[in-house]
């Protein structure tokens, strides 16, 4: 089976097949894979189809231009795309393409079984594209690294008690020891201030 016929699988027009994948072939990525393609059946005349091909990356929507002579490309990538639907109607159906932000994008004269292939295929691709993105969400979470809070002041540990310094502690003296007895007894308002300053005069004069 040549790469043509892998797209012709459901009666789509073989010529605007060929002429719509020769150019897609090069604009595909690298590790991306053309899966599959629609191809408009107009009910009067359908000498130049509009195609849609879907990748394991877009959606390809590919319109004839300057009466055939020219193809005009663009695409939407599973990123962009919120969902996708198709509608029967008398004339084939209508493929719809909801993007998360703009208008929706409708291609029309679908023929029904390849609308029906046309959307399983992009809802497979859109729902690959959520779990891999869940995937690469829980991933990211998981490489999170931890805080660890490190104590930049604790104390080395003395490896010999003679490096640290002793520092003697003076007793207070009788005066001293007075004068703040005095002072405490002053904050806790047992004496005036009147009585405060006297005492504490009469202390000093001992000096």
């Amino acid at each position: 089976m040549t790469l043509i016929d892998r797209f012709l699988s459901d009666e789509q027009d073989p010529k605007a097949v060929e002429r719509v994948l020769v150019k897609l072939n090069d604009m595909l990525s690298s590790n991306e894979e053309l899966l599959y393609m629609a191809v408009q059946k107009k009910p009067a005349v359908n000498l130049l189809p509009d195609c849609i091909a879907v990748s394991t990356k877009r959606i390809f929507y590919c319109e004839p231009g300057s009466f055939g002579i020219t193809m005009n490309f663009k695409d939407i990538s599973w990123k962009s795309i919120k969902e996708v639907s198709f509608k029967e109607e008398f004339f084939g159906s209508k493929f719809i393409c909801v993007p998360q932000h703009g208008e929706n994008i409708v291609t029309e004269y679908i023929p029904k079984v390849q609308a029906r292939k046309l959307y399983q295929i992009s809802c497979e691709q859109l729902e690959n594209f959520k779990e891999q993105q869940r995937l690469d969400s829980i991933e990211e979470k998981h490489a999170v690294p931890s805080v660890v809070t490190v104590n930049a002041f604790a104390e080395e540990p003395l490896t010999d008690h003679k490096t640290m310094p002793f520092v003697a502690e003076e007793p207070e003296d009788e005066t001293t020891l007075k004068l703040r007895k005095l002072k405490i007894l002053y904050d806790k308002q047992l004496i005036t201030q009147e009585e405060y300053e006297t005492k504490k005069a009469s202390i000093l004069d001992t000096l």
